[in-house]
C-alpha cells in the first residue's frame, strides 16, 4: 500500500457555497488518513497525504448574463486553493454558450495567476484552521461521506455500487432536487432567475466546424493504420486478449501479462484505442450505465417551495394529463446523448423533471450514434427526441439524426435540443428541422409546455 497510495489523486469539482466547498476538501482529507491508517495499516507519511486536482463548476456558469462567471469561477477557485488543492483548473466565463475562445481562456488562467500571485493566500496553508464554523462543518461532512462509505462497503465496495446504479441515481437525485430549487427561485442564481437583464448582450465564442475535424481525425487515423505493421499490432492485442482472460493478478509490474504494459506495447505498436478497449471488451464485455430515472424528487423540491409554484406545477400537469387524455397515450421523449459527449447531467435532470411532469421517458445510452437513435426512438415509439448536447457536435450529429429519421421513415418524430449550443448556431439547427432549442437556464416547467406544443 505504501508503494502506491503516495502516488495517487483525486479530482474533484468546486461549486457555489463556499465555505461548504472548503470543508469538503479538508473533511477529505481527514477521511483519506482515517482509512489509510485503519484500513491499510499505512506506515509511509506521504500515504496519509491526500493529493487532489479541482476544477470549478461547469453547471454554475450561466447562459443569461455570462460575464458574472467570471466572478463566480473566482469565487470557486479561491475556495478549492483554501481547501488546499494541490492543483487547479478554472472554467472559461463562456463555456455555457460554447468552446472558450483565446480570450475567455486567459481570464480563466488569470484568475489563477492573480490567486497566486497578488492575494498572498496561498502563504497559509490551513487557513480556515480553529475557525468553529469551518471545523464543526468539516466534521459533519466528513461523518456523513462517512455513513455513505459504510454503505457502500456493506454493498461489496463501490464497484457493486455503481452496477447496481446506486451511485449514479444518488447524483442525479440531488442534482434534480437543485435543478427544482433553482426553477423556484429558492436557490437564487444571478442573471437566471433574479436580477435578470431586460435584453441578454452578445457574446463571441469559438465557432468549430465539425465535418471538418471528424475528417481529419479520420484521415490522421487511416494514415497510421496504412503505416504500421498489422502483424505486430494484431500480435500485441491478442496478449491483451489472452492477459483480460487470466484470473490470476498481473497487478505487479513485472509480471510478463500486466495489462497497463501489454497496453503500452500495443500502442506502441500504433493499435489505436478504440482497437485496445475492444481487445479487452472481447472478454469482459462493456458496461452499460444504468438508464433508470430518479422520480420524485423534481416535484418534491419544486412544489416545497409555496402555493404559486404548485399551481405553475400542476398547470403543466394538466396540459400533459389533457394531451394524454386526448391523444390516447401520454406525450413521449427520447432524452439522447450522441458523439464523444459523456456529459449527462443535464439530460439525467431533464428526464427526471419530464417525468415527474407526467411524460414518459426514455433515456438513451452515452455515445449513442444518429443512427442508433434514430433507430431506438422508432422502436420506443416517441413522440420527440431531445438531444444533449455539451461537446460541440451538434451542428454535426442533429442534421444527421434528423436524416436518419427520415430514412426510417420516422419524419413524424420531433427533434429538439439543449445544453451548450451558442446562439449563433440556433438558425442552422432550426433549418435543418429542429423544433425547439433549451439553453442553460431553461426551467423545466416552460420546457416541458415548450415542448408539449412542439409535439402537438
Amino acid at each position: 500500500m505504501d508503494k502506491v497510495a503516495p502516488r495517487l489523486s483525486f479530482f474533484f469539482g468546486i461549486g457555489m457555497n463556499f465555505y461548504m466547498e472548503v470543508a469538503k476538501l479538508r473533511a477529505a482529507r481527514m477521511i483519506w488518513a482515517k482509512l489509510m491508517k485503519e484500513k491499510f495499516n499505512a506506515k509511509n507519511g506521504k500515504s496519509l497525504l491526500l493529493r487532489t486536482h479541482c476544477q470549478t463548476s461547469g453547471y454554475s456558469l450561466t447562459e443569461q448574463d455570462p460575464y458574472n462567471n467570471v466572478v463566480r469561477t473566482a469565487i470557486e477557485a479561491m475556495a478549492a486553493v483554501m481547501g488546499g488543492t494541490q492543483s487547479l483548473h478554472t472554467n472559461a466565463f463562456d463555456e455555457a454558450l460554447g468552446l472558450p475562445t483565446e480570450f475567455s481562456a486567459r481570464i480563466a488562467r488569470n484568475t489563477q495567476l492573480i490567486l497566486q500571485e497578488e492575494t498572498h493566500i496561498t502563504k497559509v496553508a490551513d487557513p480556515w484552521g480553529g475557525s468553529y464554523m469551518m471545523e464543526a462543518l468539516t466534521k459533519e461532512l466528513a461523518d456523513s461521506a462517512m455513513e455513505i462509505i459504510n454503505e457502500v462497503e456493506a454493498m461489496g465496495g463501490m464497484t457493486k455500487a455503481i452496477e447496481s446504479g446506486m451511485a449514479k441515481l444518488r447524483i442525479e437525485e440531488s442534482a434534480t432536487k437543485k435543478q427544482a430549487r433553482i426553477d423556484a427561485v429558492e436557490d437564487i442564481v444571478v442573471g437566471v432567475n433574479k436580477y435578470k437583464l431586460t435584453k441578454q448582450e452578445g457574446v463571441d465564442v469559438l465557432s468549430i466546424d465539425n465535418t471538418a475535424v471528424r475528417a481529419s481525425q479520420i484521415a490522421r487515423l487511416n494514415k497510421v493504420k496504412s503505416g504500421r505493421d498489422n502483424s505486430k499490432v494484431q500480435a500485441a492485442l491478442a496478449k491483451l486478449v489472452e492477459s483480460a482472460k487470466l484470473t490470476e493478478s498481473t497487478g505487479s509490474g513485472a509480471h510478463p501479462s500486466n495489462l497497463l504494459k501489454l497496453a503500452v506495447d500495443a500502442a506502441r505498436a500504433r493499435a489505436t484505442l478504440g482497437e485496445i478497449s475492444s481487445a479487452l471488451e472481447s472478454v469482459w464485455g462493456r458496461h452499460v450505465a444504468s438508464t433508470e430515472v430518479v422520480q420524485g424528487a423534481y416535484s418534491a423540491s419544486f412544489n416545497a417551495s409555496g402555493e404559486d409554484r404548485e399551481k405553475e406545477y400542476n398547470d403543466v400537469l394538466k396540459a400533459v394529463n389533457d394531451f394524454a387524455e386526448k391523444e390516447g397515450r401520454r406525450p413521449r421523449i427520447l432524452v439522447a446523448k450522441m458523439g464523444q459527449d459523456g456529459h449527462d447531467r443535464g439530460a439525467k435532470v431533464i428526464a427526471s423533471g419530464f417525468s415527474d411532469l407526467g411524460y414518459d421517458v426514455d433515456v438513451g445510452p452515452l455515445f449513442s450514434t444518429p443512427e442508433e437513435v434514430a433507430r431506438q426512438a422508432i422502436d420506443n415509439d416517441v413522440h420527440v427526441v431531445g438531444v444533449s448536447s455539451q461537446a460541440a457536435g451538434h451542428k454535426t450529429l442533429v442534421p444527421a439524426l434528423i436524416n436518419s429519421l427520415k430514412k426510417l421513415n420516422g419524419s413524424h418524430i420531433k427533434v429538439i435540443c439543449g445544453g451548450v449550443i451558442p446562439p449563433q448556431d440556433y438558425d442552422e439547427l432550426y433549418k435543418a428541422g429542429c423544433l425547439g432549442i433549451f439553453g442553460p437556464g431553461t426551467r423545466i416547467t416552460v420546457a416541458a409546455l415548450d415542448v408539449l406544443k412542439a409535439i402537438k
